[in-house]
C-alpha cells in the first residue's frame, strides 16, 4: 500500500466516523432540542435584533455599517467553528444541528453591538469603545450563556476571549471609515 492509499483509507475511515456523529447530533437536535425553549431564545435571538435595526438603523449608513457588520459575521463564525472543533468550547441547543456555532452570537449579536457602537458618539475614542465591547462581550455575554448552559468552555477561559473581541471591534471600527472605493462603470 502506498503511501496516498494509506492517507485515502485513514481519510475515509474519519470521515465515515464524523458521519456518524453527525448523524447522531441531529437525531438529538430533531428529539430534544428542536422547539425547546433554549431553541426559541436562539431562533428569536437571531430575527428579532435584526428587525429592530433595520427599523431604526440610521438609513444614511446602511451600507457602511452592514460593511463592518459582515466582517464581524465572518470572522465570528472563522473562529466560533475553529474553536468548536480544536476542542476549546461547544455549544448546545444550535439553531441549526451541523453547524458548530452559535448563530445568535455569530450572526446577530456580535455584529449588531458593534455595529450600534459605531453609529452611537461616532467621534468617541475607538480604543475605549473596543474595551467597552471586549469587557461586555467576554464577562457579561459569554458567562450569560455558559449559565444557560448553552456555551460550554472546554480548554478556554473568558479572559482569552477579551483581546479578540477588542481586535474584531478596532477592525470592524477600520472597515467602518473606509471611504476609497472605485465608481461603478
Amino acid at each position: 500500500m502506498t503511501n496516498t492509499e494509506h492517507i485515502i483509507k485513514m481519510t475515509d475511515k474519519n470521515t465515515s466516523q464524523i458521519h456518524v456523529l453527525i448523524e447522531q447530533k441531529v437525531d438529538i437536535w430533531l428529539h430534544y432540542v428542536l422547539f425547546s425553549p433554549l431553541w426559541w431564545i436562539a431562533a428569536s435571538l437571531t430575527i428579532i435584533p435584526w428587525i429592530f435595526w433595520l427599523l431604526f438603523r440610521p438609513r444614511e449608513s446602511t451600507d457602511r455599517l452592514m460593511y463592518a457588520g459582515f466582517f464581524v459575521m465572518i470572522i465570528s463564525l472563522v473562529l466560533d467553528v475553529l474553536g468548536d472543533q480544536y476542542g476549546l468550547w461547544f455549544y448546545r441547543f444550535n439553531l441549526i444541528p451541523v453547524l458548530p456555532t452559535y448563530f445568535p452570537w455569530d450572526l446577530t449579536l456580535m455584529p449588531l453591538s458593534i455595529m450600534f457602537l459605531l453609529q452611537i458618539k461616532p467621534q468617541a475614542n475607538p480604543l475605549f469603545k473596543a474595551l467597552l465591547f471586549a469587557i461586555a462581550t467576554s464577562f457579561i455575554g459569554e458567562p450569560f450563556f455558559a449559565w444557560m448552559k448553552v456555551y460550554v468552555l472546554i480548554h478556554w477561559h473568558y479572559y482569552f476571549s477579551a483581546p479578540i473581541q477588542f481586535c474584531i471591534y478596532l477592525v470592524a471600527h477600520y472597515i467602518s471609515r473606509r471611504t476609497k472605493f472605485s465608481k461603478l462603470t
